[in-house]
């Protein structure tokens, strides 16, 4: 799978610009699903030398990326559009996600697994709670 992770708040703690303390697990997580043959992508708002101390910090602990902000090394991004273009990955990680980010024992699991996170419930045998009523019970129940 091609896999775009985010940086702040997701491998780090978000405490942009600066750099945050890392989360548990993410640098280690990345890494052992990098090793089972995923792409992994920086895919983060840091630009300029805020990216470049994003990178640094990955990789002075090990981790390298097959690209940052973009589908593939060396592909040209127009400036003008970097904001609004669109990633080609199977998979976003980013505490913005909805429902927030869950820890990176479960994302790593998720992934080797190659599980949607129902899959992943019914694997530890809870179904949280939210998920118990369908969507539309959620939205007008």
């Amino acid at each position: 799978m091609t896999i775009a992770v985010d940086f702040d708040g997701t491998i780090v703690e978000h405490r942009y610009p600066n750099i945050g303390k890392e989360l548990p697990f993410a640098i280690e997580s990345l890494k052992r699903i990098q090793a089972e043959g995923h792409r992994l992508i920086l895919w983060t708002a840091r630009e300029g030398d805020l990216l470049q101390e994003a990178i640094d910090f990955c990789a002075k602990r090990g981790l390298e990326f097959f690209a940052i902000n973009s589908n593939y090394p060396g592909e040209e991004v127009d400036a003008a559009a970097i904001h609004a273009r669109k990633l080609h990955a199977d998979l976003f990680i980013d505490d913005r996600a909805v429902g927030g980010l869950p820890d990176w024992g479960a994302i790593y699991e998720v992934v080797r697994h190659r599980w949607s996170w129902r899959e992943y419930y019914e694997y530890l045998g809870t179904i949280p709670k939210e998920e118990k009523k369908g969507l539309l019970g959620r939205i007008f129940g």
